[in-house]
């Protein structure tokens, strides 16, 4: 057999449960044509055919993991932000300075961008209001996103040019938040912080080209060798930004989802994409749209209200927060429609009861349209909560779920402040998934988390595999899952997901898109899960990343 390297003396763990473990495959023209043990090579000659012969040296190799929901665009953009994150930051206080950081190197008027903020981690346990941004910076626009992106907190200066005054009535989908006068805070939730954002500068398509090439490197330094683009708010057109990033070195594969409050306005960047369902290393595959929020930001629409908490002023609200949803039904029905008519996967993202249960019965009793079978039709994301309902209609529809355990790992203290105790650990209830078959995999939401490196997929894996949070709190051990579990989910059941059913595990025909690392990742305590880290990186068969 003849082939372009055969790789040798690996502890591979494919995962393809027909042949989970091996130690030599061979790869020809960037795909694997052969795996199995090191005696059958030798018996079969493999080595003599190969032009490259690699020694593994007994290292663990397992399957490039493919995150099958992240925002690279923003991912990239936030990466040269200021971190609203320990180890960076753990206080307001520190915040301010940091803001005042970036003042003195800029000129009177430019923006000072942050990212991150999670009120659970900062010394006050509160977000930063306008009076504290004002405090960094008062004549120049500062804004800073909340980690779960559905919020943030702007300066006076920022809503002064936005015009938000004590008049100004929430947007749709939207709120304005307020102090107990009535008047602007600073914080924007969901639909509000439109508003703002609609002012700042937009990069060109040739900044965030740049942009992404550099983030190529971290993702492939951190084993992520397939990534996703789950939809930009802004209008931009992701065959030339990420076509312009190859250009520029960009080595992973991606795959590209349009927000429906753009598309819809200009359905050419989806009819017209030469890269719709392709089989490339760009692909467009479909269509996002927001159902609700997050648990962190109490905005995830959910059936069960959340635990009530004091104002300013000590006084506990009358009426139960249940959440709320962003975008109207007759949105999902129009973009089910148009994903139908064009053959592409319709993305709904919806964490709370309520939001599932809605986007669930508006899309189950559909035929599958996706050409593809191994390619759901539909995805709901960041599924946290469904009722036993949504559950058995997802899994006769198969309707595929993309989670994050990191949620729970990174945001505890937000999930204890927002739930009853006996809710806390039931986010996220994998145990009964598996039991009813679900079809779900793992992803980051990356930079969508409190995380200092929010697409690294070692904490996560740590978070899955331990249902414990960073600081070793209880997250409901009943839904822990077994290593090999979560890299299945995180590589074999998170390919398809994302629009590729030729990566996610080494086996013949598919991608040579793997991983080398420095400890055995299946056998080490979980508890050192998040220590390990990786040693090469290989996408199509290329070295793209070798640890110095």
């Amino acid at each position: 057999m003849k082939s372009d390297t055969l790789y040798i003396n690996g502890n591979i763990f494919t995962s393809d449960d027909d042949n989970p473990y091996v130690q030599a495959m061979a790869v020809k023209k960037g795909r694997i044509v052969w795996t199995g043990s090191d005696k059958q090579a030798l018996t079969l000659k493999l080595a003599e055919d190969a032009d490259t012969v690699i020694d593994l040296k007994g290292r663990r190799v397992i399957p490039g993991f493919v995150d099958c929901h992240m925002h690279a665009i923003m991912l990239a953009d936030f990466a040269k932000q200021i971190s609203v994150l320990p180890p960076e930051i753990y206080s307001i206080d520190e915040l301010i300075e940091a803001v005042r950081r970036v003042r003195s190197n800029q000129e009177e008027g430019q923006w000072i961008c942050g990212w991150g903020y999670d009120e659970g981690k900062l010394a006050e346990n509160r977000a930063p209001n306008r009076h504290d941004l004002d405090k960094g910076c008062s004549d120049s626009p500062v804004v800073v996103q909340r980690s779960c992106t559905h919020i943030w907190s702007a300066n006076s200066k920022a809503l002064e040019m936005a015009g938000i005054t004590k008049e100004t009535p929430d947007p749709p989908g939207g709120r304005i938040g307020r102090d107990e006068n009535g008047e602007p805070d600073g914080l924007l939730y969901e639909t509000a912080f439109v508003l703002v954002q609609k002012l700042m500068p937009a990069k060109t398509e040739a900044d965030m080209a740049k942009d992404v090439a550099d983030l190529g490197e971290i993702l492939v330094s951190q084993g992520v060798t397939t990534a996703t683009e789950l939809m930009e708010i802004g209008r931009m057109n992701f065959d030339n930004i990420y076509g312009k990033a190859i250009e520029l070195g960009f080595k992973n594969r991606v795959s590209c989802y349009y927000i429906w409050r753009i598309l819809k306005e200009e359905q050419e960047l989806i009819t017209g994409s030469p890269n719709l369902n392709g089989e490339g290393q760009i692909r467009v595959s479909g269509v996002k749209l927001t159902g609700d929020g997050s648990v962190a930001g109490r905005t995830a629409w959910c059936d069960v209200p959340y635990k009530p908490l004091p104002d300013e002023d000590g006084n506990i609200p009358e009426e139960p927060q249940y959440g709320m949803p962003v975008c109207t039904e007759e949105e999902i029905i129009e973009a089910r429609e148009f994903c139908k008519e064009n053959k592409c996967q319709l993305a709904i993202h919806c964490m709370g009861a309520r939001a599932i249960d809605r986007a669930v019965n508006l899309t189950w009793q559909e035929e599958p349209w996706m050409d593809n079978p191994q390619i759901p039709s539909v995805r709901l994301e960041h599924v946290a909560m469904p009722t036993k309902e949504a559950t058995k209609r997802s899994v006769k529809a198969g309707i595929a779920w993309a989670t994050q355990p990191i949620f729970l790992y990174s945001e505890i203290e937000s999930y204890q402040k927002n739930m009853e105790p006996e809710r806390v650990g039931e986010n996220y209830n994998i145990a009964d998934w598996i039991e009813a078959g679900v079809r779900f995999a793992f992803s980051t939401d990356a930079p969508a988390t409190s995380w200092a490196t929010p697409s690294e997929p070692f904490a996560n894996l740590k978070g899955a595999v331990t249902r414990k949070a960073w600081n070793g709190e209880d997250c409901g051990q009943r839904h822990k899952v077994d290593i090999e579990t979560a890299i299945k989910l995180y590589t074999r059941e998170a390919a398809p997901v994302a629009g590729f059913t030729d990566v996610g595990m080494l086996k013949e025909g598919f991608a040579a898109d793997f991983i080398v690392l420095d400890r055995d990742l299946l056998s080490i305590p979980p508890e050192e899960i998040d220590q390990v880290k990786v040693e090469e990186t290989w996408i199509g068969g290329e070295q793209v990343y070798c640890r110095k």
